[in-house]
C-alpha cells in the first residue's frame, strides 16, 4: 500500500475536540502502539518461539496471581477501596501489552496481567475498562477509572495532573530483517536509511531530532516513511522497502520472538533525550499511587512480577524498585 501521512487524520480531529487533556496523552507519549494498530496477534493460540517464548493469545490464560496484602489493602483510599475493585484502563491493539485473545473479546497483555497482580496484592477485584488510548485522560479525569494501566511514560505535562506508579522501563525498539547487518545506537546509524515511522507518535519526534543532528553535521538524514496501518509497515520492511521500523520496544521484540524474518537492531529509551518509565496513572491527589507502588515492590520480591514479564519476553524493561513519582517529586533525567 502506498505510503501516506494521513494516517492520523482522525485523530488530528479528535484533537481539535480534546484540546489540553489530548495534548497530554500525546506529548512525549509512550503510547503501546503509537497507533490503533501497532501489533496483531500471529501464529496459534498457544505457541513456543524460537526464542524460547511460549505465547498464550487464548482466553483461558491462567494468569499468575498473588495475595492480599492487609496493610497494603488498608493504605488504600476508603472512598476507592468501598466497591472492592481496582477500576483499570486499557487499550488494546499491542501485543503483547494490551490485545484480545484468539475469541476477539479477552483482554490479554503484559500490562492486564501486572494490573491483576496489583488488585491481588490490593485485596480487590480488578475491573478492567477498555478505552482508547485518546481517553484515557478523561476517564481518569472524570473519575470512571481509578488507574491506568496502558504503557503510559512519565513526563513532564503528564505530572501536572496525573500520579504515577513505575511499573516497567520505557523503551522504543529498532527493528529490521534478519539480513540486516549492524546496530542502530544514535543519529549516525539512520543517516541516508529509510524509517518507517507512524505519524504524529513519539518515535517520530525523536527521528525528526535525529535528522536535524545529522542536518547540522552536514550529514545525510533519515528518509522517513509513514504507512496507513502496522501491517503495511512490516510488509514494506520485510520486502525491503524499508530499511528500519521505529515502534515500541515490546511490540518489536514479541515479532521477533514470533516471526523468522525481523530483528530487533537497537533500542533507546522512550523519553529520549530524557528517560522516562512506564506506570500505573492515577488522577493527582486520589491516594493511589503510594500503595499501588508498595504493591509493586512486594510483587517485585515475591517474583511474581519477574514471571509476568517472563512469560511475555519482556525481561528487558524490568524495573528493581517503584517509587510512587507526583508533581512535588518528580524530576526530569
Amino acid at each position: 500500500m502506498k505510503a501516506t501521512t494521513h494516517r492520523y487524520a482522525n485523530r488530528t480531529l479528535l484533537a481539535l475536540g480534546l484540546g489540553t487533556v489530548l495534548s497530554l496523552s500525546l506529548s512525549g507519549c509512550a503510547d503501546p502502539t503509537g497507533s490503533a494498530n501497532a501489533g496483531t496477534a500471529e501464529g496459534p493460540s498457544d505457541q513456543t518461539t524460537p526464542a524460547g517464548v511460549r505465547y498464550n493469545t487464548s482466553p483461558e490464560q491462567d494468569r499468575i496471581r498473588s495475595t492480599k496484602d492487609d496493610k497494603l489493602a488498608a493504605s488504600v483510599p476508603a472512598a476507592l477501596a468501598q466497591d472492592g475493585k481496582l477500576t483499570v484502563a486499557t487499550s488494546a491493539g499491542s501485543v503483547p501489552l494490551t490485545f484480545h485473545a484468539s475469541d476477539n473479546a479477552t483482554l490479554i497483555g503484559t500490562e492486564t496481567d501486572i494490573a491483576q497482580l496489583v488488585a491481588d496484592k490490593l485485596g480487590l477485584e480488578l475491573d478492567l475498562q477498555l478505552t482508547s488510548w485518546e481517553n484515557w485522560p478523561l476517564q481518569t479525569d472524570s473519575g470512571a477509572v481509578e488507574a491506568v494501566f496502558s504503557n503510559v511514560g512519565i513526563n513532564a505535562e503528564r505530572i501536572k495532573k496525573y500520579d504515577f506508579a513505575p511499573y516497567r522501563a520505557a523503551y522504543m525498539g529498532f527493528e529490521a530483517t534478519t539480513k540486516f547487518e549492524g546496530t542502530v545506537k544514535d543519529a549516525a546509524d539512520v543517516s541516508g536509511k529509510k524509517v518507517s515511522v507512524g505519524a504524529g507518535t513519539n518515535q517520530e519526534k525523536i527521528l525528526l531530532a535525529w535528522n536535524k543532528e545529522l542536518e547540522a553535521q552536514g550529514k545525510e538524514p533519515a528518509n522517513l516513511q509513514y504507512y496507513s496501518s502496522d501491517a503495511d509497515t512490516i510488509l514494506a520492511l520485510s520486502s525491503g522497502r524499508v530499511d528500519l521500523n521505529l515502534a515500541p520496544y515490546p511490540t518489536t521484540v514479541y515479532r521477533e520472538n514470533s516471526r523468522d524474518d525481523t530483528k530487533v537492531v537497537g533500542k533507546i529509551n522512550a523519553g529520549w533525550p530524557s528517560e522516562t518509565l512506564v506506570a500505573a496513572t492515577t488522577k493527582h491527589g486520589n491516594g493511589l499511587a503510594e500503595p499501588i507502588s508498595a504493591a509493586i515492590n512486594e510483587l517485585i520480591a515475591e517474583g511474581s512480577y519477574a514471571k509476568v514479564l517472563q512469560r511475555w519476553g519482556l525481561e528487558d524493561e524490568a524495573v528493581k524498585t517503584s517509587k510512587a513519582v507526583t508533581a512535588e517529586n518528580y524530576t526530569s533525567k
